[in-house]
């Protein structure tokens, strides 16, 4: 592939993509949706903490326990501190778990992260890079904020105001997107993969265990959060989801697009195929429960 096009993919599609997904999360949401962040308090206070202070966490300790290098573990740190994507309420979708609290919980993690993302990679990039005698990137807090606010937060405001104002053809239109997040998802690591698939196959046996254990574990956590606050079979999924399966696209847009470093977005690739494979195995386990749930309250 030739630079300019690698350019021109980096720069626009992946970008694009992005906000394309994200506008179709906008057009599933309505103002009226954020109550369940007051009726349902504890169960969305309990996805945000898994999401937004657990994950980071998890990310540090797996890239330490691991040894990894410190690309792949910055990697692994990057995904770790993004949002949960909308192809984490597809997969609540599919497997029968509470969908309105998955798109409240990848909506509000989405905005929030629009803040912490800049701020924990600003101190990330150093932290990881600094001793490894290479040179580090320079990140402008204020600037990557801008940029994750244009493609995620104003992407699910139109969504939202088309929502509003057009329900029919919102409707419509987000049928038609649902599969936007999973296509563009694979679309990017299979493009990622391509422009570095020497670097994906010599450290796919050194990352991989690390990156399973990763998915696995923040899984794991979700499911413990929901049985620590009580929750239903179908929430404690929607939890377990949420936690684990990230928003791939963005963590390999703040590689390639922001940082231009292909190194980095190696544990992204994998974690972003093994995320959706853990998903449907879960999925898989908690469907008798559901169904009996659902059987039991009918």
């Amino acid at each position: 592939m030739s630079q300019d096009f690698i350019a021109l993919v980096n720069t626009v599609f992946v970008p694009v993509g992005l906000m394309l997904i994200m506008f179709s999360l906008g057009l599933t949401l309505a103002l009226r949706d954020f109550k369940l962040v007051l009726l349902n308090g504890r169960t969305v206070a309990a996805g945000l903490g898994g999401q937004m202070v657990m994950m980071p966490l998890l990310g540090l300790a797996v890239g330490s326990l691991f040894g990894l290098g410190p690309e792949l573990a910055l990697g692994l740190f990057i995904i770790s501190i993004c949002p949960a994507g909308t192809t984490s309420n597809a997969l609540t979708f599919v497997g029968g778990g509470n969908v309105a609290l998955a798109v409240v919980l990848t909506a509000v993690t989405s905005i929030l992260t629009v803040f912490t993302i800049p701020l924990l990679l600003s101190w990330a990039l150093p932290f990881f890079l600094a001793g490894g005698g290479g040179k580090v990137p320079e990140l402008s807090i204020l600037d990557t904020m801008k940029q994750l606010f244009t493609i995620t937060v104003l992407p699910i405001a139109v969504g939202m105001i088309v929502h509003r104002f057009a329900p029919e053809a919102s409707a419509k239109m987000a049928r038609w997107l649902r599969p936007t997040s999973l296509v563009v998802l694979l679309g990017v690591i299979a493009f990622s993969v391509a422009v570095s698939l020497d670097m994906v196959l010599l450290n796919l046996v050194a990352a991989g265990p690390a990156v399973w254990t990763l998915n696995v574990v923040a899984m794991g956590c979700g499911l413990l959060i929901a049985k620590a606050i009580g929750a239903r079979s179908r929430d404690a999924m929607t939890l377990a989801i949420e936690v684990g399966v990230q928003n791939a696209t963005m963590a390999i847009f703040l590689t390639l697009t922001v940082l231009g470093n292909l190194e980095l977005a190696v544990t992204q690739n994998i974690y972003g195929v093994l995320m959706i494979l853990n998903a449907f195995l879960l999925i898989r386990w908690f469907s008798r429960r559901i169904a009996a749930e659902r059987a039991s309250e009918a």
